[in-house]
């Protein structure tokens, strides 16, 4: 499932990554470095994890009544909110390696990045991906991948196709969670729109 007005794309590299399964099409700070660095899956997993809790705590929270304490509760959260925004704001301006915003389609088996020049990684090429799950959270994720595939992307960029190595059962598992999340917020936005 893609996000209504997405952009349809022809290469092989397509179907091995997003067919028949679920798909995300979304703008989020993200970066490839080629190369066999030591990645732990179970930092990613961890991280993922923590953002469904939050997350999912959240959408709970606005279904609850709305009593005294919750209130509290909202003040609260929305109190920390804004010091995890503000921290993240820090954080990017004093750091130079800062990922730029991507558009990105990503599913459990691996993402499309639109890159502004080619990498000139070949197929086969191991490396890592870097990116950031939440816009609340100055964090990002790094998933070992393998490159499939590079081309030009017809304006002006390029397409770098990011197979995930083997990531495991659990944190498989956490990617399926986050997407069906992405995925269930598109919806709820284009139905705003």
């Amino acid at each position: 499932m893609n996000e209504p007005g997405a952009s349809v794309v022809h290469h092989p590299a397509e179907t091995e990554l997003f067919a028949d399964t679920l798909t995300c099409d979304v703008a989020l700070p993200a970066g490839f470095e080629a190369g066999s660095s030591v990645v732990h899956p179970g930092a990613a997993e961890m991280l993922l994890r923590s953002v469904a809790l939050v997350e999912d705590s959240r959408s709970t929270e606005d279904n609850d009544e709305r009593g005294e304490s919750s209130l509290q509760a909202q003040r609260l959260e929305a109190r920390m909110d804004l010091v995890l925004v503000l921290l993240g704001r820090l954080l990017r301006q004093s750091d130079t390696t800062a990922l730029p915003l991507r558009p990105l389609r990503w599913s459990r088996r691996g993402l499309r990045m639109e890159l502004g020049q080619r990498t000139g990684s070949a197929p086969g090429t191991q490396g890592i991906v870097r990116l950031q799950p939440a816009d609340w959270l100055p964090d990002h994720i790094e998933l070992p991948v393998q490159v499939l595939a590079e081309a030009a992307s017809g304006n002006g960029g390029h397409y770098l196709w990011l197979r995930l190595n083997d990531p495991g059962t659990a944190l498989e598992m956490a990617l399926e969670r986050h997407l069906f999340r992405l995925h269930r917020r598109q919806i709820a936005n284009s139905r705003r729109t």
